[in-house]
Parts: C-alpha cells; sequence; structure tokens
C-alpha cells in the first residue's frame, strides 16, 4: 500500500493479545493492530481511530469517548475486561461451587456501569443446582433477572436475553463458560486457533477477551475466567447507591455520617437485623469500604 493510500478510519477493537489487537471496519475487513505509544487502556469493544499501515496491519490512533467501561482493580494495578457493553451475564454452577461474593461484586459493577446484570445458572440439569438456586433466589428477589440452562443441553432458554445487548460472559473457571460460548458461536474455536497463528503465538497466547456477534441478533465478548474481582477503583462514598437494597435506607439513620458499622440508631443495621438485608451484602459493603480506603493510603 503506497503513502498516499494509507487512510485514517474507525474500527473496532474485537480481540486483545496481551499487546497486539484486532480491528474491525464496518465492511468486515479485519487488521492486526497495535497501540502508539504502548498505550494500555483500550478494550475489546472500544472503538478506535487507526492508521491502515497495509492489507493486514494498522496502528491504533486513539479511543472514542465510551458508553460504558468494565475493568476489575487490585492494590496494585487495573485490568480492563470490556468497553461500550449494555449487559453482563455472570455465569455460575453449582459444581464446582462458585463464589457467592464474587457474584454479588460483578453485580455491583453492573451497578457502577449503569448496565443490565444478568445471572446465568448453567449445568441446571445437575442434583447439586437445587442448592445453587437457594443461593442465587435473594439476588433475583432484588431484582436482577436469572435463566437457567444446560449448555451442553440447549442455549435456547439464554438468547431472548441476549439479541437487544453486546454481552460480556464473566465466570470462574469452571463454570461451563467456554462450553456455553461455544454453544452460542460453533465458529468461536476455530477463530480462536486462526488467530493464535496468525500471532505466532500458538499455545502461549493470552487472549484477554473476544467480540463475537450472534446469529439470532446481539454480541458477546467473551473475557477470561476470573477468581476474584477488585474493587478498589470505586470510591467509598458511592458504595452504598451501588445496593440497590440499602438505597431506601438512606437518609435515615441516627447520624448523617453514618458507616453502617457499629453506630446506634443505623437504619441498615436495624434492617439487617429484622431479615430486610442480607448480612452478606451489609458485609461485603463493610469490606469493600475496608479495602478501598487501604489503597487510598498507599
Amino acid at each position: 500500500m503506497s503513502d498516499a493510500s494509507v487512510a485514517t478510519l474507525t474500527a473496532r477493537i474485537v480481540q486483545s493479545h496481551g499487546k497486539g489487537f484486532f480491528v474491525e471496519l464496518a465492511d468486515g475487513r479485519r487488521y492486526l493492530a497495535t497501540a502508539r505509544k504502548k498505550k494500555t487502556d483500550i478494550a475489546v469493544g472500544d472503538y478506535a481511530t487507526i492508521l491502515l499501515i497495509n492489507e493486514e496491519q494498522a496502528v491504533i490512533e486513539s479511543i472514542q469517548p465510551r458508553s460504558s467501561l468494565l475493568y476489575r482493580s487490585d492494590e496494585w494495578k487495573s485490568k480492563l475486561i470490556a468497553a461500550n457493553v449494555t449487559q453482563i451475564a455472570i455465569v455460575l454452577a453449582a459444581v464446582p461451587s462458585f463464589y457467592e461474593e464474587l457474584l454479588s461484586r460483578c453485580l455491583i459493577v453492573a451497578e457502577d456501569a449503569g448496565i443490565e446484570a444478568l445471572i446465568v445458572l448453567n449445568k441446571s440439569d445437575m442434583p447439586e443446582t437445587a442448592a445453587a438456586r437457594l443461593t442465587v433466589a435473594p439476588y433475583t428477589a432484588l431484582g436482577y433477572r436469572q435463566v437457567e440452562l444446560s449448555a451442553k443441553g440447549s442455549v435456547e432458554p439464554l438468547l431472548p436475553f441476549l439479541a437487544p445487548h453486546l454481552t460480556v460472559f464473566v465466570g470462574q473457571s469452571g463454570m461451563g463458560k467456554t462450553t456455553l460460548i461455544n454453544a452460542l458461536i460453533p465458529e468461536a474455536r476455530a477463530r480462536t486457533a486462526e488467530i493464535s497463528e496468525a500471532l505466532d503465538s500458538g499455545k502461549h497466547t493470552t487472549t484477554h477477551a473476544t467480540l463475537y456477534k450472534l446469529a439470532g441478533g446481539g454480541e458477546l465478548i467473551d473475557s477470561p475466567g476470573l477468581q476474584e474481582f477488585g474493587l478498589h477503583h470505586l470510591k467509598v462514598e458511592q458504595l452504598v447507591e451501588l445496593f440497590p437494597e440499602f438505597r431506601r435506607f438512606l437518609g435515615q439513620c441516627r447520624f448523617a455520617n453514618c458507616r453502617h458499622d457499629r453506630e446506634p440508631s443505623c437504619a441498615l443495621i436495624e434492617a439487617c437485623e429484622r431479615g430486610e438485608v442480607l448480612p452478606q451484602r451489609l458485609a461485603l459493603m463493610r469490606k469493600l469500604r475496608a479495602e478501598i480506603a487501604r489503597v487510598g493510603k498507599r
């Protein structure tokens, strides 16, 4: 491609592999792209301004404004998950057992980003699912949507929830997320192999996230399995608002600056004692407040 034909275009980030990305133009053409100045704040789902280098390669010049951004953070660093998504699907299963706190953290992320949350209870054909259903029930009672299925059986129950959205799938390893993705998108496995070959990195390739279009409408982003979900990027003063069941009790405490810890006449503590607030949710709010405060002192 000659210098005269070099063009700046808008493309979408559809796959992330370490410092390399695949970008897609509106007409479906794909390019292997790198970012200028080793820019790292790029997520799958982003729209980027790119500069075409040749028929296969491009450079990411800048990232366009986002409607949403999901990321997790610990005491040391932050990791982007996906951009411009409208829904997060949290994949759970009874076997192996899932961490209820991880579910709650994912729901908090959805509240913070202002996007829909969907609880996907996979492996519904297993006898252990009855107990898992009881664990999830309080969260559906809060208004969060839930769908049950077996990825090895049929994914049909999930399709109506996906059609209107760009959904990011998250979940612990072992929840059957990969099986679910492969059932929804049969070509997913082949696409991953194709990209690994293009990057010449084989089994050492680390896929951070991949965007797929669904035949029945909607799109999804597959993210790697995770075992924890740090929320150190949140602000202490906004935490209570991210628990929807807490909101109706705000402003009812004796003290205006109540921390909902040991203060007398705390509306949240009293609601918890009456069974109107889950004790594990109040405990998580306190835990997150301590985590965020600790990071702020570093």
